[in-house]
């Protein structure tokens, strides 16, 4: 065959250093469900993943939801089509099962917004406090935790507090804000941020708004609060697909990343959901690290058994202790 006409048929995919090329005849999803099988394997997925991974996916969740679903699965390999905290979570959790990641270059941007040596300076200057980090955070900002959170639980967790307990909310000073609103608490705020929530154009959303008076205006708590005060209803993830599904309503405008609009759309296809404009050229807003996995490097890294996320044993151990609290909490507040 010609070599230009075999680089044109073939799809080469970044595998860690090496590019790897796939034969173009061949079906993914069935070779990868052939995979999961011999390989006594688990594929966890983010909604905000592409459909292709969303469709393969055994489970698809917010940060709680996987992190419930890394604690109890009995798969020998866990495949977490996510960023890397996410992927982090799941080893912390399952410290003798090989846990994959697509790519390991899938990051997060709100996590990096939070690196743990100057967070441990800024816990160390209040010693009363105790720290209650978002999920979204690294291993290292984990084990400066007293308890970890999910948007699906802070506010619970921060009410199951004294009134008077001292708290540190770390990374996200977005959903920060919005649980000391609705709990009438002052927690110290670490100044971090999601990209993706943080560049959505109020303006833009105002103006589809008035486009479409019928919608109702949906959004994460990681948006800024000026997004947030004109929203019909806060959530996260796994809230926001619930409302969308169950509320009267016909069309609505999504304010988070646009991953969730596939599960919306296969659970309610006879509505309209339409995506919140960033503040750019785009129509929509995609998170780029999510979307750095792909089909292809999945089926790669399941046929190769790499990229592997791995972390030292003491950082792990200290790391759990928080994620522990957390899903203990969970339980007792019935988010299972």
């Amino acid at each position: 065959m010609d070599v230009e006409i075999e680089k044109s048929l073939t799809k080469v995919v970044e595998k860690g250093f090496l590019d790897v090329a796939i034969d173009p005849t061949l079906d993914l999803f069935e070779e990868i469900e052939k995979m999961k099988k011999e390989q006594n394997a688990i594929v966890l997925a983010h909604y905000y993943q592409e459909p292709d991974i969303q469709d393969i996916a055994d489970y698809i969740g917010d940060s709680l939801g996987l992190a419930q679903q890394a604690a109890k699965t009995d798969a020998e390999v866990i495949v977490f089509a996510g960023v890397h905290f996410m992927a982090e979570t799941a080893k912390i959790l399952n410290p003798h099962k090989k846990v994959l990641l697509p790519d390991l270059k899938a990051g997060c941007s709100l996590s990096d917004s939070c690196p743990p040596p100057l967070f441990k300076k800024f816990k160390e200057q209040h010693p009363d406090h105790i720290v209650i980090s978002y999920i979204n955070c690294s291993a290292g900002i984990k084990a400066l935790s007293d308890i970890i959170c999910t948007s699906s639980n802070a506010r619970q967790i921060v009410e199951s507090l004294p009134a008077d307990q001292k708290i540190i909310f770390a990374p996200d000073k977005n959903l920060g804000g919005y649980i000391n609103k609705v709990t009438g608490r002052n927690m110290l705020l670490w100044n971090g941020a999601c990209m993706v929530h943080e560049i959505f154009s109020l303006e833009k959303i105002i103006k589809l708004k008035e486009r479409h008076p019928e919608a109702k205006m949906i959004a994460h708590p990681e948006c800024e609060d000026a997004v947030l005060r004109i929203a019909d209803f806060i959530g996260s993830t796994t809230q926001l697909l619930k409302y969308a599904t169950e509320d009267a309503a016909q069309s609505f405008i999504v304010a988070t990343e646009t991953g969730i609009l596939h599960q919306m759309q296969q659970n309610a296809p006879e509505k309209t959901f339409i995506p919140a404009p960033p503040d750019n050229a785009c129509a929509c807003n995609d998170c780029p690290h999510m979307k750095l996995n792909t089909l292809e490097k999945l089926y790669l890294c399941m046929k190769y058994g790499t990229p592997e996320v791995t972390m030292p044993e003491d950082l792990r151990v200290a790391a759990r202790k928080p994620i522990d609290r957390m899903l203990e909490l969970s339980r007792q507040f019935g988010l299972v």
